[in-house]
């Protein structure tokens, strides 16, 4: 099992975890990325370097594991009153948050770092949670609404693909484009399905 997929700690295991990730966090910003090494980190927190490598195993699970915690959303999407908005504005924010310089540094360390995909996959549900959110929202208002796995295809996934592999043109407008395109596509699926019946309904 990896260190990762434990039950989130408590108590002093809690404290310890708090400790590293504020002393990986500060001396990023003091050190920069290419002179953090575990010793570094181990005497900022007040611990022994054994007890990062015991729980981490090494500085790049611990940079993924950091950056997953940074990447975790503040709290819900906020409620502007109907789905394209909501979904506008939660689309414009993410992109924007992981498009930065620190939201980019933060993805490659995730990513790069995570030998068994789970942080990746932290990562994908902390979006799916934030998209869930609207779409309830959405559902409760009697919208139309698609799937949360459709969102994550048409919005997340072409966002995320920029941000690591094409980041040029990244801006709000292609943001608004991806939402537009999936309420879209959503619509034209409606149609498709109604006209059989209307067909039917003629004949």
């Amino acid at each position: 099992m990896s260190r990762r997929q434990m039950v989130r700690p408590g108590g002093r295991s809690a404290r310890v975890q708090a400790a590293v990730h504020s002393a990986v966090r500060e001396l990023l910003a003091e050190v920069g990325r290419e002179a953090l090494t575990v010793p570094l980190v181990a005497q900022r927190a007040d611990v022994t370097p054994s007890t990062i490598y015991r729980r981490w195993g090494d500085l790049a699970e611990l940079l993924s594991d950091v950056a997953v915690e940074r990447l975790r959303p503040d709290g819900e999407p906020e409620d502007h009153g109907d789905l394209r908005s909501d979904l506008t504005a939660w689309a414009e924010e993410f992109l924007d948050e992981m498009s930065s310089g620190s939201g980019r540094a933060y993805v490659r360390d995730a990513l790069l770092g995570d030998p068994d995909g789970s942080n990746a996959g932290r990562c994908s549900a902390y979006a799916a949670e934030q998209l869930d959110v609207i779409l309830d929202r959405a559902t409760a208002r009697d919208e139309d609404t698609p799937d949360v796995e459709a969102a994550m295809d048409r919005v997340v996934a072409p966002m995320m693909y920029r941000i690591l592999f094409r980041p040029a043109g990244l801006d709000a407008a292609y943001a608004r484009r991806l939402v537009t395109d999936l309420l879209g596509a959503r619509g034209r699926s409606a149609a498709g399905d109604a006209e059989p019946a209307t067909a039917s309904h003629g004949a």
